[in-house]
């Protein structure tokens, strides 16, 4: 670990961890209980219509659940600094640490896709701050690039 999380680490215990330690493992959320923050250091992608407003909105997959969650777990493993905290299978929910490359801070990622009939889902990405109160537009590109990777890969698999 270098010098700047170490330092960091003197005010924001959680940077001196490496993966998910030093972070409390959360439990599976109904993503219907998500409540964002007043501050602006977090991002939402969701459904037309979920509430909370989300900030991109995500379309109608045309795949099973199941099948949607492994296509976004395949895209987070590709990310850096990216660690699996905890994952729920059974409620179709993966929660995920990112670490900034620099001083190490945490961020937390939520994944949870809803199955719409047997065929379809959608998709529900909530990346967070764990320090701060601004993110300069983190978490916000972070959902983005993985919205943009799972298409590219959703592409490829359907030209199989």
């Amino acid at each position: 670990m270098g010098i700047l999380p170490l330092l960091a680490s003197l005010f924001f215990p959680a940077c001196a961890a490496a993966g998910a330690a030093g972070l409390p493992l959360p439990t599976a959320l109904a993503p219907v209980t998500i409540v964002r923050p007043a501050t602006p250091n977090s991002a939402l992608a969701a459904p037309a219509g979920f509430a909370p407003a989300p900030d991109i909105v995500t379309p109608l997959y045309r795949l099973p659940a199941p099948r949607l969650l492994a296509a976004v777990e395949a895209v987070a493993a590709s990310q850096p600094r990216t660690t699996l905290q905890a994952a729920y299978p059974a409620d179709l929910q993966v929660d995920y640490v990112v670490r900034s490359r620099l001083f190490n801070f945490p961020d937390l990622v939520l994944v949870a896709t809803e199955p719409r009939g047997a065929a379809d889902a959608v998709l529900i990405l909530y990346s967070r701050s764990v320090y701060g109160s601004s993110d300069f537009g983190v978490n916000r590109a972070r959902i983005s690039t993985w919205l943009a990777l799972l298409d590219r890969r959703l592409a490829v698999s359907e030209k199989r």
